[in-house]
């Protein structure tokens, strides 16, 4: 079975942001990678958990 890919709707409840922000971040950078389809823009569920784990902040000593 494929995997399944999220749509910026589906990106923007998953990390709290309105779908404006998830839009900047593919036209500005600093989002998770994405593909488009057509004229769709969507999100394979790796790549999303790939860039939310390298968001966390590093502790400092």
């Amino acid at each position: 079975m494929a995997e399944k890919h999220l749509t910026p709707e589906d990106l923007a409840e998953r990390v709290g942001v309105p779908v404006s922000t998830v839009y900047q971040w593919n036209s500005r950078g600093g989002g998770p990678r994405f593909m488009r389809v057509g004229r769709y823009v969507r999100y394979k569920i790796a790549d999303v958990s790939a860039w939310e784990e390298s968001l966390y902040a590093e502790q400092a000593s």
